[in-house]
């Protein structure tokens, strides 16, 4: 098949991106079909660029930080979705992360466009990268999260510590509402900390979140079509799994989770149960946090988790024999046969 690989984009999560999208397009060829690489902050990559990023280990480690906030000043380019590389395309793989690449932007203009896509729709990612929304949803839902505010915009009276500790308890989590890859995420340990975390996890979005901190085990549970993938227990090389853990080789430690069976049957039909509440639909993550008496909290759903050499949607599939191509090849399977139903 004509396929298109969407990948960088202007999120802070844009190295990231890149080295999923060129990971995927690799394995899409090697199954056999055709891909083009397409970024629509700057248009088609030529193989010569995909051979220098590959090379140079884009998405390995974490770009500095002032790079980061200025990407979120930045948009796609305004034809990108009229592009031959996407008119023309059967099927456009989205290997893009965080930003306008995960919050419905792209593809409420895919939809648009009358383009097929992987993943999940527009109302449902845009729900699911507003942590804030999306966890209104999961507590209707009756799936547990942790309890939050939303700090006062910048400018405004800033946040009384006071409803902190009366509502959220110390420690805390201060991070963006609308980022992935723990960008701008700050654990503080007490009002003195507090607005100074507000303001770095301001420098990357436009809403920030105070979550109450859950001590304990770190678990995810990939989902592919309608089934759970193993859950898998994350252990970082330090005491946050932030983005230095999560892209540099050994410095986490992922391995399918030693649980009993009816932990793992909670865990995947909390799993289950959050990506159909929000309205997930063809692959996704979702992490979750065991404090020390055994319960489960709901961190975040992840719409399109990375794909890069150490990211865990890989490693879940792997653990359930499903090798990286097919893995691939799948999530377009069920975007197309997705798109039938509809």
């Amino acid at each position: 098949m004509r396929l298109t690989v969407l990948l960088g984009g202007v999120s802070a999560e844009r190295d990231v991106s890149l080295s999923s999208g060129l990971r995927m397009a690799a394995a899409l060829r090697e199954v056999g079909h055709e891909v083009t690489c397409f970024d629509p902050a700057f248009g088609v990559l030529a193989a010569e660029t995909e051979r220098s990023l590959l090379a140079a280990g884009v998405g390995s480690k974490p770009p500095a930080l002032a790079e980061l906030a200025e990407l979120r000043h930045r948009s796609l380019s305004a034809d990108w979705v009229s592009h031959s590389a996407i008119r023309n395309a059967e099927c456009i793989v989205i290997g893009l992360h965080g930003g306008q690449g995960e919050d419905g932007t792209v593809q409420a203009a895919l939809d648009l466009a009358g383009v097929p896509y992987t993943g999940s729709g527009h109302m449902a990612s845009a729900l699911s990268m507003d942590k804030h929304l999306s966890k209104i949803v999961l507590r209707f839902a009756g799936v547990p999260t942790a309890d939050w505010i939303m700090a006062p915009p910048l400018g405004a009276t800033p946040l009384d510590p006071a409803l902190v500790t009366e509502q959220v308890g110390w420690p805390a989590v201060v991070k963006p509402s609308r980022q992935g890859s723990t960008v701008g995420l700050s654990i503080v340990n007490g009002p003195d900390e507090l607005q100074t975390a507000i303001e770095e996890a301001y420098r990357f979005d436009d809403a920030v979140m105070v979550e109450r901190f859950v001590a304990g085990r770190e678990f995810t549970v990939g989902i592919l079509g309608d089934d759970a993938l193993p859950v898998i227990e994350i252990v970082p090389a330090k005491a946050l799994y932030d983005y230095e853990c999560k892209y540099t080789p050994g410095m986490a430690k992922e391995f399918v989770a030693d649980l009993p069976p009816e932990t793992v049957e909670r865990i995947t039909a909390y799993s289950l149960q959050a990506f159909g509440a929000c309205g997930l639909s063809g692959y996704g993550r979702v992490d979750f946090r065991m404090d020390p008496d055994g319960g489960l909290w709901c961190l975040e759903l992840n719409t399109l988790p990375g794909m890069t050499p150490t990211s865990l949607i890989p490693q879940a599939a792997a653990a359930a024999d499903l090798l990286f191509p097919s893995l691939c090849n799948r999530i377009v399977e069920l975007a197309l046969a997705s798109r039938r139903r509809g």
